[in-house]
């Protein structure tokens, strides 16, 4: 399987998050991707290289232009604000809410900057567009790999992607890889693409993207968002929109859950991706289902992920592995490679 790395993931380093009303350190890490690096060469599961050119008119099938040009420029800008700034992350604190216009972008910045957030926990760097950018063309790359015959393949980057939507960010994710990688199996000919998401966190950023869409079959395991983040989508009532009607489908769990009743889970999203007869699968390969996640509440453990992996491979489709969250650290390694490593031992 080849893996797709973002070098430039660590020009992405956030300071600081707001978390529960108060200010700790970041826990979207740049140690995160490396150490699942370190493991992927180690076992040396296959190929690693950087994703070729790419040029940015292809975030736009996903991502509006405006909030494209808000991301290439919101580092500048917010410089520009102040010179102080420029030691500071931006962080969001003003938004849209409560009947508010959103149709009016403001010329402040710190506005603009609520009107394209969703939190606070997500800071932005001076060099955030480039490594999301990077990553953007991870996922892309990957996505054309198996577009083009190949059984598998991953897009390893950070800052993680699943909770942006078409204008927006928050969830640590400015662009959505995993949304990127579905629509670029579509325009390499596919006609039906279906996204597996197995983070702990609902993919707003996902379903909102697809809602609409039954051309992409959106799937996903999370915690329940009446207690777990992002807490205002991911119910079990949120079937799709429109042309959309039937084609999203989330498994919500309590908290505490462990591996018997994720499985059955996983096992339910794999039937409904077989029902819906598509030709290749995109995974959103969050690892926070780990029982030492500390923003977490599954109760997996490391070699449950063998078994994760080979169920996936069972379904038998071409896949794009894109890496999301995951914040036990030192074990996150492990716990990526077992996914692709019980992929691979079940394809062969």
């Amino acid at each position: 399987m080849i893996t797709f790395f973002n070098h430039k993931h660590v020009l992405h380093q956030g300071r600081q998050e707001m978390f529960r009303g108060q200010m700790v350190p970041c826990f979207e890490l740049a140690a995160r991707a490396d150490h699942v690096l370190s493991e992927l060469t180690g076992r040396k599961l296959g190929p690693v290289q950087a994703p070729p050119a790419f040029d940015d008119a292809v975030l736009e099938r996903i991502h509006t232009p405006e909030y494209l040009h808000f991301l290439r420029h919101a580092w500048a800008d917010w410089v520009a604000l102040d010179p102080a700034n420029v030691d500071r992350d931006a962080l969001p604190s003003v938004w849209p809410n409560h009947g508010l216009r959103k149709d009016r972008v403001p010329t402040n910045f710190a506005a603009r900057m609520g009107l394209y957030a969703f939190d606070t926990g997500s800071p932005l760097t001076s060099g955030t567009w480039e490594a999301a950018r990077e990553g953007a063309g991870c996922a892309l790359a990957a996505a054309r790999n198996v577009a083009e015959g190949a059984r598998a393949a991953f897009a390893l980057s950070r800052p993680p992607g699943h909770h942006a939507g078409a204008d927006f960010f928050g969830g640590y994710c400015f662009l959505n890889n995993a949304a990127l990688a579905a629509q670029a199996l579509r325009d390499h000919g596919l006609e039906r693409v279906a996204v597996l998401d197995v983070d702990y966190h609902h993919g707003n950023g996902t379903q909102a993207i697809f809602y609409e869409r039954a051309d992409v079959l959106v799937t996903s395991i999370h915690g329940d968002p009446q207690t777990e983040y992002p807490f205002f989508l991911g119910h079990s009532d949120e079937t799709g929109l429109g042309a959309g009607a039937g084609y999203n489908f989330n498994m919500p769990l309590p908290r505490g859950s462990g591996f018997d009743v994720w499985r059955e889970a996983l096992r339910f999203m794999l039937r409904r991706v077989a029902d819906y007869r598509p030709q290749a699968l995109v995974v959103s390969l969050g690892l926070d289902s780990f029982e030492g996640d500390p923003i977490s509440g599954f109760r997996l453990r490391s070699p449950d992920y063998f078994t994760v992996g080979g169920d996936i491979a069972r379904a038998g489709l071409p896949t794009v592995f894109v890496f999301e969250g995951g914040y036990a650290v030192a074990q996150l390694g492990m716990n990526a490679v077992n996914v692709l490593e019980g992929f691979e031992r079940r394809a062969a």
